[in-house]
């Protein structure tokens, strides 16, 4: 059996490729703003908040991390619709973007407040500092900088999952690849295509993410480690 390959017929389908790449760059930003804001205000609440705040977000993470992401979203925008409210499929990709891997930082960036020691507080209470100096400068910031090659890994992963997306016809990448390949027939090189896309957003949401660090974290931009 021989195949031949015909990337030319593809060429004239590039700048739907481009679109659908942005759109899934769009989707990744925000849903990681909203995920690391949702994520850090659970892992704090579980961390130190009451102790029915602790079991109401606990019973979310535990409800998240284990069901499909792809179910996820299908509740979200099926649900919405159900209840009535309108949502477009970008919006419903977002928000059950941000529902998925807020419950993922969420332990991530708990884990990082639970390695701060507790002499570090009481040293800096000792030097006078006031308790949202202490909460930020001493917990919540070198707990960040601890967790955050974990969080940069869990956030390239998330730009991938939004592939899934393309399941509540999201015009992301994914869902660019399956129209294009259904008009040409060329379903091989189209997703030989897609997945070169995908390893380059790969890279361009890592370093996007290296050069936050490097800004958020002084010491890593001495060190270079931002990563």
């Amino acid at each position: 059996m021989s195949y031949t390959f015909d990337f030319a017929s593809l060429l004239p389908y590039w700048p739907e490729f481009l679109q659908g790449a942005w759109l899934t760059l769009k989707l990744s930003v925000l849903a990681t703003m909203f995920g690391f804001l949702l994520g850090m205000f659970c892992a704090i609440a579980r961390a130190d908040g009451a102790p029915w705040l602790k079991k109401l977000v606990a019973l979310y993470v535990e409800i998240i991390r284990n069901t499909p992401l792809l179910v996820q979203i299908f509740l979200v925008y099926f649900g919405f619709a159900s209840l009535g409210v309108k949502v477009s499929a970008n919006t419903a990709a977002v928000a059950a973007l941000v529902v998925n891997v807020g419950a993922y930082t969420c332990e991530i960036v708990r884990a990082g407040l639970e390695s701060i020691h507790a002499s570090q507080v009481e040293a800096a209470e000792c030097l006078g500092l006031t308790k949202t100096q202490i909460y930020w400068h001493v917990i919540v910031r070198p707990a960040i900088e601890r967790v955050y090659p974990a969080l940069t890994s869990q956030y390239v992963l998330l730009m991938l999952a939004s592939s899934i997306t393309s399941q509540i016809s999201a015009e992301e990448l994914t869902a660019v690849a399956n129209r294009i390949q259904s008009d040409t027939f060329r379903s091989f090189e189209t997703y030989i295509v897609t997945g070169l896309l995908y390893i380059v957003l790969s890279f361009v949401v890592r370093f996007a993410l290296y050069l936050f660090g490097l800004v958020l974290f002084p010491r890593r931009r001495k060190l270079a480690t931002a990563i």
